[in-house]
């Protein structure tokens, strides 16, 4: 770290304080030539996920809106809140590790194999929408597979 003041590379941290709300870490230094002390701070670069969609397009993983697609197929009394945001930092740790981009069609598999097994009329609603089902008979097929 170089002091603001005379450009040494020298110093020494004074205090380091951790803030657990933005994940930064705040430290104290002091310059071993001028002696004068400032602030840094150090904060964990966000790492951009990106995923590929239907279309072979490619667009930034959105956890808000996973949330919000996941909230609209389930009952709020059998699904909590912090159920489905766990979920999603799942999902957004899966694509991280990931040596290959993630597309929307594994996430969307993701969610469905999570609904199936905890609200098998959410795991519906939200198969409606994302295998567009055409016919009731598609409808039909799907449910045969849950029983």
């Amino acid at each position: 770290m170089k002091c603001p003041y005379c450009g040494n590379t020298s110093t020494k941290v004074i205090d380091k304080r951790d803030n657990a709300e933005d994940l930064s870490t705040r430290r104290r230094r002091q310059c071993l030539r001028c002696g004068r002390r400032y602030t840094t701070f150090e904060r964990i670069e966000k790492v951009k996920i990106i995923v590929i969609k239907r279309d072979g397009s490619f667009e930034e993983f959105d956890c808000d809106k996973l949330i919000k697609g996941i909230k609209k197929a389930v009952d709020a009394d059998k699904v909590s809140d912090l159920e489905i945001e766990e979920f999603c930092e799942v999902v957004k740790r899966k694509a991280m590790i990931s040596s290959e981009r993630i597309t929307t069609t594994e996430i969307g598999n993701m969610v469905l194999d999570w609904l199936k097994t905890l609200d098998p009329l959410a795991y519906m609603r939200f198969a409606s929408v994302y295998k567009d089902f055409e016919t009731v008979k598609d409808l039909k097929k799907e449910i045969e597979t849950l029983i």
